[in-house]
C-alpha cells in the first residue's frame, strides 16, 4: 500500500521498539511502601486505525525473565515457582479484544495471560505524542495503565507479618511506556 493510499484510509502498522520501552510494575510491601520493579525485554505489534479507532489492535509479549527491581535476592524469587516461574512460562502476554476512544485518549479492552492464565484487563491510555527521528524513522509515544489483584493470575504466595497484614500486597498496579516505530502501511 502506498503512503498515499494509508494516509487515506488511516490504517498502519509499528512495532514496539524495546530499546525505549518498558512495562512498570508497583506492588506494596510490607503494607507500608511500595516497591516499584520493570520487565526490559518485551516486543509487540500495534494496528493502529486513525479513522476508526474501533478497528485497532494491539498485541505484547514480555520476557518474564527480564524482571528488575533493583535487588538481585528478590528478583531471584519473583523468576522462581513461588511467582513468575520463568522456566514454566516465560512470557506474559497481552492480545487486545476491543479499542475505544480517541488516538489521543483511549481505552485497550484485552486478555493478559500470566503463569498461563488468562484474564480480562482494560488499559485506559494516551498518546504522548510523535514524530520523525533522525534516520527518517516515524515514532509514536503511548503510555497506559491498569492494576490486577495478582493473586487472580496464580501469583499467591505471601507471607504474614507479625504485626498483621502481609508482606506482599495483592493490588499491582502496570504502567506501559511505549515508543513504537512504523513499520508498514496495512493493506485496506
Amino acid at each position: 500500500m502506498s503512503a498515499q493510499t494509508a494516509e487515506a484510509t488511516g490504517r498502519s502498522i509499528w512495532k514496539i521498539d524495546p530499546d525505549h520501552s518498558q512495562v512498570e510494575f508497583a506492588v506494596r510491601h510490607m503494607m507500608i511502601t511500595t516497591v516499584k520493579g520493570f520487565f526490559s525485554d518485551l516486543d509487540g505489534t500495534i494496528q493502529l486505525d486513525e479513522d476508526d479507532l474501533s478497528r485497532s489492535s494491539v498485541q505484547v509479549e514480555i520476557r518474564t525473565a527480564s524482571i528488575d527491581t533493583r535487588n538481585t535476592d528478590r528478583d531471584g524469587h519473583l523468576r522462581s515457582p513461588d511467582f513468575f516461574d520463568v522456566d514454566t512460562h516465560p512470557t506474559i502476554q497481552f492480545r487486545s479484544t476491543k479499542v475505544k476512544g480517541s488516538k489521543e485518549d483511549f481505552q485497550v479492552t484485552g486478555e493478559l495471560t500470566i503463569r498461563g492464565t488468562p484474564r480480562e484487563v482494560v488499559l485506559q491510555g494516551e498518546t504522548l505524542g510523535g514524530g520523525t527521528d533522525p534516520w527518517g524513522n516515524e515514532r509514536l509515544g503511548l503510555r497506559a495503565e491498569t492494576s490486577i489483584d495478582r493473586k487472580d493470575f496464580g501469583l499467591t504466595w505471601n507471607q504474614a507479618l507479625e504485626t498483621g497484614g502481609v508482606l506482599v500486597g495483592e493490588e499491582v498496579g502496570i504502567t506501559l511506556d511505549v515508543q513504537a516505530v512504523r513499520a508498514e502501511d496495512e493493506d485496506a
